[in-house]
């Protein structure tokens, strides 16, 4: 059950005070009880406890013009406002030492509240990394656990894609107001969270998708999940922050290995050596965190065994990228024969094409 639009008023009027962070929200909330409590207390008794100019803002009640786009935005049933009084606020955010005072959500709130997963990754994904992020978390999703990330482009996006595409759904956690999607190329997406699954801001509506917003919003990313996995990332990767918060949140955190010549591996790498759980399949993040699935999970389709007359290119190319004459020679196949596998097995989605006439062969994982 949710707050009454009162109350939901009173709580936004509140975040929406200059000055007033989450530490001074928290403070007011401990020290007087709920925004009717604060708006009512006299100036001495908040001068005690916040700033004097924040005070008295409070003193001068919630300006209705500020909130007349809040309470057009609500007027849509699939939109809300959770706080920290409401029952349904994500229990999993209430054991990180900074939960946000309330939280703006489209589509499916009771999935704020399932087991989660978080999954997060490069912008600038391998189309194996890509791969590896839908097929891990529509597993996952399928097993019961909701995926959670931050639908930037590359991984994120397709965590998404996956998570939907599964039995548990996925979260969207944004760094931006719900009435922005950032980055627009992610607009059919982020329609398709708030159908199916749910997107979800700490950030005032209107608010743009300034820098600092998302390593702020990478703490409830994790803070939604029982761990972290990390598919790809360089070395100064901004996922590489989302797991550190993970595991200062007492979170398990997982990466998957990649090639020792992918820069976007060497982020993944950091982390095993600094004690994360690699993992190779969906199944041995189910085995760290001992969860057992609720349903049985059917997989959509078995993957197609590689063709006989493919077999010694693919075997050739193996798992790192390489260029045409490199194939040639390792295979023994004359180049023209090479090009036109190669055009078949892209055609078919078997490899992709990289930067600098190399190719890789993608592994759809277990």
């Amino acid at each position: 059950m949710g707050a009454s639009n009162d109350d939901v008023n009173l709580w936004v009027g509140l975040s929406l005070i200059p000055g007033l962070g989450d530490v001074s929200y928290r403070k007011l909330l401990h020290a007087f009880g709920g925004p009717k409590e604060i708006y009512a207390a006299s100036y001495a008794s908040l001068a005690d406890t916040v700033d004097k100019n924040i005070a008295d803002h409070i003193r001068r009640g919630v300006d209705r013009d500020v909130l007349s786009s809040l309470i057009a935005w609500l007027d849509d049933p699939a939109n809300h406002v959770i706080t920290l009084a409401d029952v349904d606020y994500p229990q999993t955010l209430l054991q990180i030492p900074d939960p946000p005072p309330l939280l703006y959500v489209k589509g499916r709130r009771e999935l704020l509240n399932r087991p989660s997963l978080a999954v997060v990754g490069s912008r600038n994904a391998t189309p194996q990394g890509l791969t590896n992020a839908e097929s891990f978390s529509r597993n996952l999703s399928d097993n019961g656990l909701c995926i959670v990330s931050g639908l930037a482009s590359g991984i994120d996006a397709a965590a998404h894609r996956g998570g939907l595409g599964g039995m548990a759904s996925s979260i969207a956690v944004v760094g931006t107001g719900l009435d922005i999607v950032y980055p627009s190329s992610n607009h059919i997406l982020a329609h398709e969270l708030a159908q199916h699954g749910v997107l979800i801001s700490e950030f005032p509506l209107g608010t743009q998708g300034k820098a600092h917003n998302f390593p702020r919003r990478n703490r409830i990313i994790c803070g939604l999940a029982l761990g972290c996995l990390v598919v790809e990332a360089a070395i100064r990767s901004g996922s590489l922050i989302t797991a550190r918060l993970a595991a200062e949140q007492g979170r398990e955190v997982f990466a998957i290995p990649g090639s020792i010549h992918s820069p976007v591996s060497k982020g993944c790498h950091a982390l095993i050596k600094q004690g994360a759980k690699l993992v190779e399949c969906a199944n041995d993040i189910q085995d760290e965190l001992k969860w057992i699935s609720p349903q049985t999970f059917v997989p959509a389709k078995t993957a197609r065994e590689p063709e006989n007359d493919f077999q010694p290119l693919l075997d050739a190319l193996g798992f790192d990228p390489a260029g045409i004459d490199r194939l040639t020679s390792r295979s023994g196949l004359t180049s023209d024969t090479v090009c036109a596998m190669l055009l078949q097995l892209e055609l078919e989605g078997r490899i992709a094409s990289l930067p600098g006439g190399l190719f890789q062969q993608i592994i759809q994982p277990r």
